[in-house]
């Protein structure tokens, strides 16, 4: 296996960045999702806060994909603050930073705090700090939540046709390997 050794200064967010296509080839096996999700961090980052928030990350799409409650989605963030004290984002602190705590942070609180796509990710990105990452986070777990239908149509209508087309194609092809693609129950984190 491809990975980096554990460091004391990995907790940064570009793993949890990359969470999206992890969490659709896994769709609704949390376990697989936890494997897969830790392996691909382990790539560029070898912490625990990094790996908790991209197993964190990529359950949130699982439950948003499936439609299910944003309780649900609460619940499945509050479990990851009692585990690790330290993402406890209510009250929020306003750092946006590339320290996954802060990114974690942010996103949750705008994710739980506004009630539509463009709403979660105008708030995160306008925090400022590292805010394409904080953004690229909370547009995968609002995405995720809200659907396609609700990212505002200005903004596709500004993006490459044959790009959006092509990540169409990707996703599904990583939604037809996924474990729920094969009839397989769920099991969720």
């Amino acid at each position: 296996m491809l990975e980096v050794p554990p460091n004391a200064w990995d907790a940064g967010n570009g793993a949890a960045m990359r969470m999206a296509p992890v969490a659709l080839f896994t769709l609704a096996e949390g376990p697989l999702l936890a494997r897969c999700a830790v392996e691909q961090a382990h790539l560029t980052h070898h912490h625990a806060l990094s790996d908790a928030a991209c197993v964190l990350v990529g359950s949130l799409v699982h439950l948003g994909c499936l439609g299910l409650s944003r309780e649900r989605m609460l619940r499945r963030a509050s479990a990851l603050v009692a585990a690790y004290p330290t993402f406890r984002y209510d009250p929020y602190h306003g750092l946006a930073t590339g320290y996954v705590v802060d990114t974690l942070q942010t996103v949750l609180h705008h994710f739980f705090a506004t009630r539509s796509f463009e709403e979660c990710l105008v708030a995160t990105v306008n925090q400022g700090g590292d805010a394409d990452t904080t953004g690229a986070i909370a547009g995968t777990i609002a995405g995720a939540y809200y659907g396609l239908e609700d990212i505002p149509r200005r903004w596709m209508r500004k993006l490459d046709r044959a790009l959006v087309q092509e990540l169409d194609a990707l996703s599904l092809r990583l939604v037809d390997l996924s474990p729920i693609a094969r009839g397989e129950p769920p099991v969720l984190a």
